[in-house]
């Protein structure tokens, strides 16, 4: 025998074992033969497997390089091997021959074998059927050594399918071998895309039960008897392709091939944002579904599937979701959910804001009636005047009378009764420190025709010594002329002042230097005392020489 490396002792025979009885499968023999198969079928790929069989004997044969063949004439041979055998079995007749070519390491091609004829084999060193159809064809012939096509012996039964067909990380997983056939010897179970050793799990002698663990064996991994393959508490990288190797009694081996997918149970993912206020038409959304799976990817919009607008910015992969110009419709709770065929999982929402406004800012006259451009109010009535808008957040109010600010940062204005000196034009300001925009609206409050008559009302009603008060007179004439304040009756010596057609007024016999008159014809009283009490006299004069004459009773109460 040739030196095989470093397992030669272990596929070496004596000359006593070099013939061996096939059917018997407990032998010294048969167990010595296989185990040095499967060695060589696992480690040297590179190394030929040459077995020659006769009708009742068998001899195992392991050259280094290739198998040495007949090739001359039918039932010779060149080996000094094959001499000796028959020598030894003169009457034994040449039988069928087993083969299995050298293959390149990592080729992704299983060993091939064949069992031929001795006359079979002696054909082969001529050109071939294949070689010269190659010729005609152009097709290329199979690989060849020393001028002898090694034939692959093809077998499409055997498929290997996982149980559970899904499995979950963390399963225990069998994968079950169907259209095995015949009595089989042994099985090696590969995880990984070629017959090569590093993808070797583990090898398995049928007679004995005797398994042994390959370099890909991750100590899960069991063979059972039936040549199924057992994985105890599978991890997702288990997910791969699966190659289970058989070899018959005959020395003739099989291949069968499945794809096996772990799934992982996946942990919640999470949601990240550029940002989570944004402004309207202006800035730029982008959320980003974050898990360390490569599962696949929903979005979900309060809840509910993401609606088909915004389903249009999403990424290829589905985990990067950007909005150009985001808008208001837009603002809520976004969520994305990871899902396998075993596990589901959805992340915490967050909470998108988007800032907008103010627009449509108008003025209401007790927060449900829309105003028109001019609002008419009842003499001594109450009047309040709402400002609305469409803002996010609300926006900050300022209140403006006939140009001038008022000191009034709320949404809405009140008037506690209602006189001329109220009439005039009201504008409310939104403004949005967010969006750095600013909207207003203005409405114009006039007192109704039924307010025209006119009537002198002091404010305060019941003032006390000390303080001030002002008459005001409530629907004095648009066209007045002139006007004069009388303490008493209406006479000279009991005038107070005077309005003078210029808009001017000037004192009279009885101004204590404490009245003063507007142009409403009001006079205001400052500082009042016990003697300011008593009746007031108004006297009114129109561009058409209308006059008019009102009275009223001040009361002042001691301090």
């Amino acid at each position: 025998m040739e030196e095989v490396g470093p397992r030669k002792k272990e596929c070496e025979f004596e000359t006593s074992l070099d013939y061996w009885d096939p059917s018997v499968l407990d032998n010294a023999c048969t167990k010595s033969v296989l185990r040095c198969v499967e060695w060589r079928l696992t480690n040297e790929p590179l190394y030929a497997l040459h077995l020659t069989a006769q009708p009742e004997v068998a001899q195992a044969s392991f050259p280094s390089a290739q198998p040495r063949l007949v090739e001359g004439n039918p039932g010779q041979s060149n080996t000094q091997e094959a001499t000796s055998t028959r020598e030894r079995q003169p009457n034994a007749q040449t039988g069928p021959q087993i083969f299995c070519d050298s293959i390149p390491p990592n080729s992704g091609d299983p060993p091939r074998f064949q069992i031929a004829e001795r006359s079979q084999v002696q054909w082969q060193t001529e050109p071939s059927l294949n070689q010269e159809r190659a010729s005609e064809t152009g097709t290329p012939s199979p690989p060849t050594t020393s001028g002898i096509t090694w034939m692959l012996n093809t077998r499409a039964e055997i498929s290997i399918t996982p149980e559970p067909a899904q499995p979950a990380e963390g399963d225990n997983i069998t994968l079950v071998v169907h259209g095995l056939s015949g009595e089989l010897l042994a099985y090696n179970w590969y995880a990984g895309p070629t017959l090569s050793l590093t993808f070797l799990v583990a090898s398995y002698i049928v007679s004995t039960g005797d398994e042994t663990p390959g370099p890909a064996h991750t100590g899960r991994e069991a063979v059972r008897p039936d040549g199924s393959l057992t994985i105890h508490g599978a991890l997702p990288g288990h997910t791969g392709t699966y190659i289970l190797q058989t070899l018959n009694r005959q020395f003739q081996t099989e291949v069968g091939y499945g794809h096996m997918q772990v799934y992982e149970i996946l942990a919640p993912p999470t949601v990240m944002a550029n940002d989570t206020a944004l402004v309207e038409r202006r800035d730029t959304l982008r959320l980003v579904c974050s898990s360390p799976s490569p599962a696949e990817v929903r979005w979900f919009f309060n809840g509910d599937a993401l609606p088909v607008a915004v389903r249009l910015g999403l990424s290829p992969d589905g985990r990067m979701l950007t909005r150009h110009g985001v808008r208001r419709e837009e603002a809520g709770a976004y969520q994305c959910e990871v899902w396998n065929p075993v596990s589901v999982s959805r992340s915490e929402p967050l909470n998108l804001t988007v800032y907008f406004g103010p627009e449509r800012v108008a003025i209401l006259q007790d927060s449900t009636t829309r105003t028109g451009c001019t609002i008419k109010v009842d003499f001594n009535t109450s009047l309040t005047l709402w400002c609305v808008s469409r803002s996010c957040p609300e926006p900050e109010y300022v209140w403006a009378f006939n140009g001038k600010a008022l000191k009034n940062g709320l949404d809405h204005l009140n008037i506690s009764s209602m006189t001329a000196a109220h009439e005039g034009t009201y504008t409310c300001i939104a403004k949005n420190s967010k969006t750095l925009l600013s909207g207003s609206a203005s409405v114009v409050v006039k007192l109704s025709a039924a307010a025209v008559a006119m009537m002198i009302v002091p404010v305060p009603t019941k003032p006390t010594e000390g303080q001030d008060v002002t008459l005001t007179v409530q629907g004095y004439p648009k066209d007045l002329l002139v006007y004069a304040w009388y303490r008493g009756p209406a006479s000279e010596p009991n005038r107070l002042l005077s309005q003078l057609p210029s808009g001017n007024w000037i004192a009279g016999p009885a101004h204590t230097g404490r009245e003063v008159g507007f142009a409403n014809c009001s006079l205001l009283v400052q500082k009042l005392n016990l003697t300011d009490a008593g009746r007031y006299t108004l006297k009114t004069v129109t561009l058409q020489g209308k006059t008019d004459t009102l009275e009223v009773e001040l009361q002042v109460a001691r301090e």
